[in-house]
């Protein structure tokens, strides 16, 4: 959530990063109607302060005029303080209702892009922040895409998943199991070995959880809801996560905070259907290896390089051609300051597959779960990151496409000793 102070100060910076989501001049209004509400807000308080204050003043006269004997006078004053509370009454009602209307204003309202994000509406806008310039796989002319290279080797099923839950709940078997447990393992190691703390957390959350890190109102339909108990299954570890430090405040010797946290993701992702969604290319559940770091201000975005740097790491090991790009305003989430997307390449479909988002929200999350941290004699907002690393599904997919050959499909180094096989 934007800081009104940053509104109300930053008013035309705000307005250029908005222009930059492509927000038109309808949209635009939103702002204005903040700063109007919170000069009501404002008056408001002005006139409940002197109301109260006033109140106090006279209703000490009571006291010394019953002691004079002055009933009737003490008895008028009496009156007015009881009109005084009525109207403190009535300013107190408008006070707060100010405050709701512009608390539901501020969370319409996306997070005002970095400099660095590139102008655009949609992904053909992105920019190529890193390109692959080695050579991709050359796989044999009868290679198979995933999904028949999952039914040939007895890895997932598709059908099943779908006997059981539906469609897009893959059920993993044999080999195909123990290289989403080996990944797992793999992820976690390397975030262990480069200081994050690991992080098992809960796979439902409550609202307050989901509106802190942004996934209310802006994701709602993309959620699994849990009616009876008001409860949300996580699309990511990010949110739980996050939210151990909701309503925190942090000394700066504290900083980073650095956090990994294995789970499965649960996304609706209502209307996904054609060619770009066979397989494993989108699914409802997915694991994912999800970092997460809280940072002072004034080294977030250096904290931002080390995430890309490991996103990076990863791929190397798992010898994947992959590139990243950095996201155009159009494309952003509602909640980033800046995301850089990981596309591994999938030799045997011959596209580019989403596998990370590495994103700085800046102080948009934080602001929202008032996570805060001493900086002298002020308190201050933190800064919130995370990043995938990473999201298992695709990944599969591309290991199981970019290896296979004529003898099966080889495994790449680094996960032969979490697998306890080099081949499938």
């Amino acid at each position: 959530m934007l800081e009104l102070k940053r509104i109300r100060e930053q008013k035309e910076q705000v307005l250029e990063g908005l222009r930059l989501r492509n927000w038109n001049e309808t949209q635009l209004s939103v702002i204005d109607q903040i700063l109007e509400l919170d000069d009501k807000r404002r008056s408001s308080k002005t006139a409940l302060d002197t109301t109260l204050a006033e109140a106090n003043r006279i209703s000490k006269e009571v006291g010394t005029l019953m002691q004079q004997g002055k009933r009737e006078e003490a008895e008028s004053v009496k009156a007015q303080v009881g009109q005084l509370k009525d109207k403190s009454k009535q300013l107190e009602a408008a006070l707060a209702e100010a405050e709701k209307q512009i608390d539901d204003l501020l969370l319409s309202v996306p997070n005002i892009p970095s400099t660095l994000v590139p102008k655009g509406k949609t992904p053909e806008d992105n920019l190529v922040y890193r390109d692959w310039t080695k050579s991709f796989p050359e796989l044999p002319a009868d290679a198979l895409p995933h999904w028949e290279l999952g039914k040939k080797y007895n890895l997932f099923d598709l059908e099943l998943g779908v006997k059981l839950t539906g469609a897009g709940f893959p059920v993993y078997r044999n080999k195909g199991a123990r290289l989403q447990r080996a990944l797992i393992n793999f992820f976690l190691d390397q975030a262990h070995g480069a200081g994050y703390e690991e992080i098992q957390p809960p796979l439902m959350v409550n609202a307050d959880s989901a509106r802190a890190t942004g996934q209310l109102p802006d994701k709602e339909g993309q959620m699994y809801y849990v009616g009876l108990d008001d409860l949300y299954l996580i699309p990511t570890a990010e949110v739980p996560v996050t939210n151990i430090y909701r309503d925190v405040i942090l000394e700066t010797s504290q900083f980073p905070v650095k956090m990994t946290g294995y789970t499965p993701c649960f996304r609706r992702e209502a209307g996904s259907y054609g060619a770009h969604v066979r397989g494993l290319n989108r699914v409802h559940q997915f694991d994912k290896v999800e970092i997460v770091r809280l940072e002072h201000p004034d080294q977030s975005y250096a904290a931002l390089d080390e995430m890309l740097a490991h996103v990076s790491g990863l791929l190397d090991q798992l010898e994947l051609p992959y590139r990243i790009l950095r996201l155009c305003g159009g494309d952003m989430s509602f909640t980033s300051a800046i995301t850089y997307d990981f596309e591994v390449f999938s030799a045997a479909q011959k596209k580019w597959l989403e596998v990370s988002s590495v994103s700085n929200f800046e102080t948009y999350q934080t602001n929202r779960m008032k996570l805060r941290f001493r900086d002298g004699k002020d308190i201050r907002l933190a800064h919130s990151l995370n990043g995938s690393a990473l999201a298992l599904a695709r990944i599969v997919a591309a290991l199981l496409e970019n290896n296979q050959d004529a003898q099966g499909i080889k495994m790449p180094k680094v996960l032969h000793p979490y697998l306890g096989f080099e081949r499938i």
